[in-house]
């Protein structure tokens, strides 16, 4: 069977990878293309969050624009990581006991809840809600924000990074649900879908008081 001939945003994505970071003119080399045609293909994945650029400053003339790929565009490629994390777990539970890995999520939690809470400064309910979001988005969850009342809102996450942990072991879910809590600061929230539980995505309702 002949090899479906990749795309030249693959070729672009691929490049990344290899070279980690690439300007529009070292781009044109490897692919052989016009530089209207390469502007208009990062543009594309800039939109998607598959890659992000920097200016790297030069001693003389102007700055040059790099782009690299987004923790979005890594995950793209393929990796074994959740597979290992799932068989470290039960090695875990096997040897130290349930309570051993239930600790090992809380710890997490708590780690996560910081994290997040240095990042959510905003004072409005809505701003925090945009910024929780948008870490999330971060770190691979392809979430959207919906607002249903002026203190009502609605977290749709298309796409879980810790499927195969959280499948396996749902007081990840449950800790996350948590951390959301402990971050937005109200106890009200509701994780009303899971895909572990056979749902097509997460679905999180968020109520302030």
């Amino acid at each position: 069977m002949k090899p479906l001939e990749k795309t030249t945003k693959d070729r672009i994505l691929e490049l990344l990878k290899k070279e980690v970071t690439l300007s529009v003119n070292e781009l044109i080399e490897y692919l052989d293309i016009t530089h209207m045609a390469i502007r208009k293909h990062l543009t594309t994945l800039e939109k998607d969050g598959l890659v992000s650029s920097q200016h790297e400053k030069k001693e003389i003339g102007r700055p040059i624009q790099r782009f690299f790929l987004t923790t979005k565009g890594k995950r793209l490629f393929p990796n074994n990581y959740e597979s290992i994390s799932v068989e470290f777990l039960k090695d875990i539970q096997a040897i130290h006991g349930k309570e051993s890995v239930h600790q090992l999520f809380e710890n997490r939690k708590e780690r996560q809840t910081q994290q997040y809470a240095d990042l959510v400064t905003q004072s409005s309910n809505h701003e925090k809600m945009q910024e929780m979001v948008h870490i999330q988005n971060e770190k691979g969850y392809m979430a959207e924000l919906y607002q249903h009342g002026e203190d009502q809102f609605e977290i749709v996450e298309y796409n879980c990074p810790i499927f195969a942990v959280a499948n396996e072991f749902h007081i990840a879910c449950h800790c996350e649900t948590s951390m959301f809590k402990n971050v937005l600061g109200t106890e009200s929230v509701e994780r009303v879908q899971c895909k572990t539980e056979g749902n097509n995505h997460c679905r999180f309702m968020v109520q302030f008081e």
